[in-house]
């Protein structure tokens, strides 16, 4: 019989805290974690009764499969690669459309109706249905991206395996963040949030609500429904004052900016691009 998710967790924790060859049955444990994330049955990080929990015995399992798997020669169709890691495989039955050049690792979990243009999924990310990965964006080890996400080109989510129990990039269900837009160290960016292009932004990021009076800052999160545009902040320094990378929430997203022509309409008349 198959050891219950409590049965590998405590094996993979105990695992992890030694640094001599792993046992045999801590080989199959870590290896039977990693298909488990790869089959979506568990995941790194989940929503509980509101809050984002994340698994640091996953992310242990993680690091702990790079110990165990050795390096090979890996083909797809004529391309070769060199790694520890296999790709996926299998989109038609799995219910994903994958153009030449989409890359997702083993570990890795698309629902179905997931769609990636050449772009690369990481090991224990999780990416849910309706979601369009588009040309060279990246999704880190343990991200988690929601429903109907549209991450547009040259996008980089963040990931993270060490330590244990730091929290991956969240990107909720219907955000929407524009081109070359770089979200990482955990940042949750909130359902139905709207990030404008050329966006940079990292868990000490300053998010301001410049809508409101006194502006409202936020660290490490974009609230729900905010469309947020690239900005700056005066900082003093020892050799002066300079301006600092900063994200401004300059309005919210209604349900009539849902749709994606009204959401292209919605950037013009907030005067950013997507």
């Amino acid at each position: 019989m198959s050891p219950s998710v409590n049965d590998l967790e405590e094996v993979i924790a105990a695992a992890a805290q030694h640094s001599s060859e792993l046992e045999v049955h801590e080989v199959a444990a870590v290896e039977q974690a990693v298909s488990l994330l790869d089959q979506g049955v568990i995941r790194m990080a989940e929503k509980v009764d509101g809050e984002w929990v994340v698994h640091g015995w996953i992310q242990q399992a993680i690091n702990l499969y790079f110990r165990v798997t050795e390096m090979e020669t890996l083909h797809a169709g004529p391309l070769e690669f060199y790694d520890r890691l296999p790709l996926k495989h299998d989109y038609r039955a799995r219910g994903n459309r994958v153009v030449a050049g989409g890359i997702a690792r083993y570990g890795s979990h698309l629902e179905p109706g997931v769609v990636m243009m050449p772009s690369f999924v990481n090991i224990g990310a999780y990416v849910a249905t309706g979601t369009l990965v588009d040309t060279w964006a990246t999704v880190g080890s343990g991200a988690q991206i929601g429903r109907r996400v549209h991450l547009s080109g040259g996008v980089g989510i963040g990931g993270v395996l060490e330590p244990a129990g730091a929290r991956p990039v969240i990107v909720e269900d219907d955000a929407f963040i524009g081109s070359r837009s770089i979200i990482v160290e955990g940042v949750i960016v909130g359902e139905g949030a709207v990030i404008a292009a050329q966006n940079s932004i990292t868990g000490s990021t300053h998010v301001i609500d410049v809508t409101r009076s006194p502006p409202v800052t936020y660290r490490g999160e974009v609230p729900p429904g905010s469309i947020v545009i690239p900005g700056s902040r005066r900082r003093e320094f020892p050799g002066g004052t300079f301006e600092v990378n900063c994200a401004l929430i300059i309005g919210s997203r209604s349900g009539a900016h849902d749709d994606k022509l009204e959401l292209m309409e919605a950037a013009r008349d907030f005067g950013f691009a997507l």
